[in-house]
Parts: structure tokens; sequence; C-alpha cells
């Protein structure tokens, strides 16, 4: 029974990182429409990251039995996760500029292709182990990317920009995954984020530089910065570090894919983008996807 509800909790804090995940983009989309600059509302989610990171680490450090269960990261694991985290800025950089080109139901299609790519390092890593259904796997995810992406639709155009920021995203977002997966086990979760995102927001200031002066506007830093930095820095690396070890890579990987359709759902709704029956039935057939090349590792595992 304890198990049971260990896994339900588990199975809870990877879905609501990747709910959160996932509507990231439709929020910066819509707060481009109302006037803020992507530079400044990156800058300020990875500013109130930092500060709320910061604020929660130190508090972490004061609690009754941390020396007990954790421990703190020396000066070299500092620097590999700072420079670990630097793939975090360059997958958030990335994405949002992906958004300035195409619409958000695409972005979210373009980063995906982390799913195949990170077959590509799992393969490689493995050594080609269970390489036959991980190889098909990724190769229905790639159609289902044809669909959802909507290139069999005659009338859709994209500029390239878009597709090239795209793929930069997706790049930066599967190195950030498996990186981020390999090291600072041994300490807190909420201290290892708060080094993830100190990299993440030196990249973010040198990526931005100038750009985030010319838009400074501080009541649109808070409108923005606060929510981006909670539900895009702070919930999901938090939630999954949390939940992904209850139920396993393979389960949570399945899970998290979650994020595809509430993003492209919410994309619907608050921006009013227009969703064909093709990009469904391509989302459906990437879900797909990771269900199959997850299958046998959750075979094993049960």
């Amino acid at each position: 029974m304890f198990a049971f509800m260990n896994k339900k909790l588990g199975l809870t804090y990877v879905a609501t990182g990747s709910i959160s995940y996932g509507i990231l983009a439709t929020v910066v989309k819509y707060a481009n429409s109302q006037g803020a600059g992507t530079a400044l509302i990156t800058f300020a989610q990875y500013v109130f990251a930092a500060l709320i990171l910061t604020i929660l680490a130190w508090k972490v450090t004061k609690t009754r039995n941390f020396k007990e269960n954790h421990e703190l990261p020396s000066s070299k694991l500092k620097r590999k996760l700072m420079a670990y985290g630097t793939t975090l800025g360059f997958s958030s950089s990335f994405y949002y500029m992906t958004i300035q080109y195409v619409p958000v139901s695409v972005g979210i299609i373009l980063l995906m292709q982390a799913i195949w790519m990170g077959v590509v390092i799992d393969l490689i890593t493995t050594k080609g182990k269970n390489s036959s259904l991980k190889i098909i796997g990724a190769l229905v995810a790639i159609i289902g990317t044809l669909l959802a992406a909507k290139v069999f639709e005659n009338s859709i155009s994209f500029h390239p920009l878009g597709i090239a920021f795209g793929f930069l995203a997706a790049i930066s977002f599967t190195s950030f995954m498996y990186f981020s997966n390999r090291l600072g086990h041994q300490t807190h979760v909420i201290i290892k984020s708060k080094y993830l995102v100190y990299g993440g927001f030196v990249i973010v200031l040198l990526f931005w530089n100038f750009h985030i002066l010319h838009e400074f506007n501080l009541k649109d830093m808070f409108k923005w910065g606060v929510f981006l930095a909670i539900f895009g820095s702070i919930i999901p690396p938090v939630f999954f570090s949390q939940g992904i070890p209850s139920i396993g890579t393979g389960l949570g990987s399945i899970v998290s894919s979650i994020e595809i359709p509430f993003s492209v759902l919410s994309a619907a709704v608050i921006l009013n983008e227009d969703v064909s029956i093709l990009q469904w039935v391509g989302i459906a057939i990437i879900l797909f996807a990771v269900v199959l090349i997850n299958f046998r590792k959750e075979k094993i595992i049960h």
C-alpha cells in the first residue's frame, strides 16, 4: 500500500512538473502580445528563480536533519552544476526565440525533438542495448512530428529561423536532461537546482546582453518574471527530481510527455491558435512513440 501511494505521488510530481513546463511558451507569447520583450522576461525568469532558490536553499540547510540526509556540494560540484546549467539557459532562450517565428503549437513539437535525440544519446551510452525498439520508437516520433508540425499542410510555411531555433532548443534541452541527471544526487534537490539555475542565468545574461537594458520595464519584470520563474525554473526540476526516482525514468518519460498536448491546448485556448486534426494525430503518434521507446524498460521494472 505504501509503495502504491509512493508511486502515485511520484506520478503526480512528474505530471505537475510537465504541465508547468507546458504552459511556459503560451505565457511568453501572451506577454509579448502585451508589450513585454522576450529578453526582459527571460532575464526576469532567471533573476527571480535564482533569488527564490537561493532563499529556499538557505532555509533547507537550516533544517534539523539536513546534515544527516544530505551533503553540501563541493566547490568542484558547484562548478560542474553551473556548467551543466548553462544548457538550461540556452534551452529557454532558444525556445522563446522559436515561438517568435512559429506558433506555440509548433514550437513545442520542435522542442520535443528531444525525444529522439535522447534515444540517440541512450543508444550511444548503452552501446545499442534494446536498440531495435528504441530506433522504431524514434522513427515513429519523427513521423508524428511531421504531422504535428503541419509539414503536409500546403498552406503552411514557417520561417527558417523558427525551425533552426527550435532544433537548437531541443539540443539544449536534451543536453540539460542528460547532464543534470548524472550528478548532484548526494545534495538536496533545491541546492542542486540553485546552481543549475545560476549557470542558466549566466547564459541568459550573455545571450540577451544589451537587449535586456533596451527592453527593461520594472512592471513587466515583476508581472511576468515571478510566474515564469516558479513554473519554468523551480517547479519542473524540483518536482522531476522528487518524482522520477519513485516511478523510474521510463515511466517518467511517458508521463512527462503530457507537456505536449497541454502546451498545444493552452495555445489554442489562450492564444486562439488554430490546431488542425492532423496536428492532433501527429501528437498522438508522438505520445505513442514515447510509450514504445520505454515499453521494454517498464516491463523489466515491473
